[in-house]
């Protein structure tokens, strides 16, 4: 049953206001704080949009190397956390993993009892900034590997990949995956930076909504997609496989990962920046295989159901060209939208008002109780 009131999964329904990112379905647009991803990714840099999503504006030169010396300086994560690390069983999940790190945290930051504005944008550059340990670290020690200490002379994403795999990147990599990390960082109310939202909107804390935001992130279909989308073109195998992949797919109702969006109709913008980053990429590489697959899987979507990708299709195979663990694009999401998820969380501690829609009660009523010994 649907009345005016309800729809399924919340679509359409306003559920809050918000100054910090704006998707325009009908201009196919991203904005963070007014300005157009398009933009921002073309001049501006991860540290760049994080200092504008959770401070409001961008920096000034002595603001933004202020913030960028802060998230070198937060870096690093508690020996005892590291040791924790340690006792997680082999091959543990990432999401899993980075859930018991963030909760671990909450017990040693030093503004945790303070919940005042100041407080809690402190709070959230140091979750910005230790994200990268915590994954990387987390990761490593769960596969045997010894961990890679962070390199303060590297900018943040790029710092990342050092620490996950050991080895600096070139300048391009470190770029394209900086592009990445732009795209993802914020992305109005979405299902994780609502899920932040309602759990500060209870006058709980900074932690706890991070801790919703990646439980919510896991899923196969928000952070999930991107892990779930490369698992596919791998299943397709070649370009060769690849029209007659989709067609089967489609025919036998098989979901198809990395397409359609609930707010683009006619393109994510996203998408298109790192579709032809990975056209880039992948000439650059030498290694077109994959790109040319995503193209042909790409086009018998647009043919047969006309169903755009989102921005999880393309970094699949950017993510992979760069020698990325399949079982880390979610948590590398997560990387990016910590910036994002703490600036929501912030906004709305600010004017907070307790999150509590109603629900379409669909049962039966008015039942008469019957005793146990009469069932």
């Amino acid at each position: 049953m649907k009345t005016a009131e309800y729809s399924p999964g919340l679509e359409g329904i306003i559920a809050g206001t918000t100054t910090i990112s704006h998707v325009n379905p009908d201009r196919n647009s991203l904005m963070y704080r007014g300005y157009d991803i398009k933009d921002l990714v073309q001049h501006s840099d991860f540290e760049e949009v994080a200092f504008l999503l959770i401070k409001g504006h961008l920096p000034t030169q002595s603001e933004y190397d202020a913030f960028c010396n802060t998230l070198k300086q937060e870096r690093n994560i508690p020996q005892t956390l590291i040791d924790t690390f340690k006792t997680f069983p082999t091959n543990s999940n990432p999401m899993d993993m980075l859930k018991v790190g963030v909760s671990l945290l909450a017990l040693q930051d030093p503004d945790k009892d303070d919940d005042s504005h100041e407080a809690n944008v402190r709070k959230a550059i140091r979750l910005a900034a230790k994200f990268p340990a915590l994954i990387a670290y987390s990761y490593r020690i769960s596969r045997g590997q010894d961990i890679v200490q962070p390199d303060n002379s590297l900018k943040h994403g790029e710092n990342f990949l050092y620490m996950l795999l050991g080895k600096k990147p070139d300048s391009y990599i470190a770029n394209v995956f900086d592009i990445s990390l732009m795209c993802y960082a914020d992305h109005g109310f979405n299902a994780s930076t609502f899920a932040s939202r309602v759990t500060v909107s209870t006058l709980s804390d900074l932690y706890s909504g991070t801790l919703a935001a990646i439980g919510a992130l896991k899923g196969p279909l928000h952070g999930g997609a991107n892990e779930e989308a490369m698992k596919m073109l791998l299943e397709v195998g070649t370009p060769d496989n690849a029209e007659a992949w989709v067609i089967d797919a489609l025919a036998t109702k098989k979901k198809i990962m990395g397409f359609g969006h609930r707010e683009y109709k006619t393109g994510d913008p996203r998408a298109a920046i790192l579709t032809e980053m990975g056209a880039e990429i992948s000439n650059k590489l030498n290694d077109t295989k994959w790109y040319q697959t995503a193209a042909i899987v790409e086009e018998t979507m647009r043919r047969e159901k006309n169903i755009l990708p989102n921005v999880d299709f393309p970094t699949s195979y950017i993510y992979y060209l760069m020698g990325l663990p399949i079982e880390i694009y979610t948590p590398i999401f997560a990387v990016a939208r910590i910036a994002g998820w703490a600036a929501h969380m912030i906004e709305q501690l600010d004017n907070n008002r307790l999150i509590r829609p109603k629900a379409l009660y669909e049962g039966p009523q008015h039942l008469d109780y019957i005793t146990r010994d009469r069932r």
